[in-house]
């Protein structure tokens, strides 16, 4: 039963993956990752192009009571760029008419994940206002990126 929501879940966002899609945001698992309701379906979504700290991590609840304060309970603005290799839709997502890739990088609750955002891409220069204003995880001493943490914890 499971698989056949996902399966159908996953034809809603494949069949839409350039198409916006609204939906009611329903719940924030991290700074990056939420879960929206569109159409009866619950579709997880990655946030496009940033990566913020784990759960376990320092500045984790942080972040993710970042994403909750503008989105959580909120109608948004969903349009996916691409799915990902657990099967969530990566997308551009706009709640309370905020970008919410750019308001936690700006909020320096997130890191600008270089590995997929694209070279010119204004969230570099809100990174480095954030690190330079020593916001968010900016204040640790020495902030650790997500992607170095989560290869920690496997070793």
């Amino acid at each position: 039963m499971r698989r056949a929501i996902l399966a159908a879940a996953l034809a809603v966002v494949g069949a839409a993956t350039a198409a916006e899609l609204d939906g009611r945001v329903v719940n924030v698992h991290d700074g990056d990752t939420l879960t929206i309701l569109s159409a009866r379906q619950q579709i997880r979504v990655r946030l496009a192009d940033i990566d913020a700290p784990e759960l376990g991590q320092g500045f984790g609840r942080a972040s993710r009571e970042s994403l909750a304060a503008l989105c959580a309970g909120q109608q948004s603005a969903v349009t996916p760029t691409a799915t990902d290799r657990y099967g969530r839709t990566v997308a551009r997502v706009s709640c309370r008419s905020t970008d919410a890739a750019t308001h936690q990088v700006a909020s320096g609750m997130a890191w600008v994940f270089t590995r997929y955002a694209p070279t010119g891409s204004p969230l570099y220069s809100l990174q480095g206002a954030a690190k330079a204003e020593r916001r968010g995880l900016w204040s640790a001493p020495q902030p650790v990126p997500p992607w170095e943490w989560r290869r920690a914890q496997k070793q």
